[in-house]
């Protein structure tokens, strides 16, 4: 298992990370509500957001692997996060998205104890 570096997962370090994808989760959001198609770019950079931050995250700064155990990843989350990318532009990987994003938020808050 890739362990979590404790000193990258600062409350502030998390926060703005999270701050990050709320901004983006707005124009994700209204991207589908418009039925835009500009909807898979934003995804795309959701997805490489949250993967480089569980990797600068991690003691391993090599690059992300889907097949790797990483400390930091919710339950299910290599699984979840590959349906998210094979279909980044339906409105069900946005929501599965959103959910990696809160549970990896939470899940750093109980590392850091």
């Amino acid at each position: 298992m890739i362990a979590v570096n404790k000193a990258k997962i600062s409350k502030e370090a998390v926060n703005e990370w999270y701050e990050s994808w709320e901004q983006l989760q707005q124009k994700i959001h209204i991207a589908h509500d418009a039925r835009d198609s500009s909807v898979q770019q934003l995804m795309q950079r959701a997805i490489e957001q949250f993967e480089h931050f569980i990797v600068t995250s991690s003691e391993s700064s090599t690059a992300f692997s889907e097949t790797a155990p990483y400390e930091m990843m919710p339950i299910n989350g290599m699984e979840r996060l590959s349906f998210v990318k094979m279909r980044p532009g339906q409105y069900a990987a946005y929501r599965q998205l959103d959910e990696l994003y809160k549970e990896t938020k939470k899940r750093c808050a109980r590392l850091r104890l």
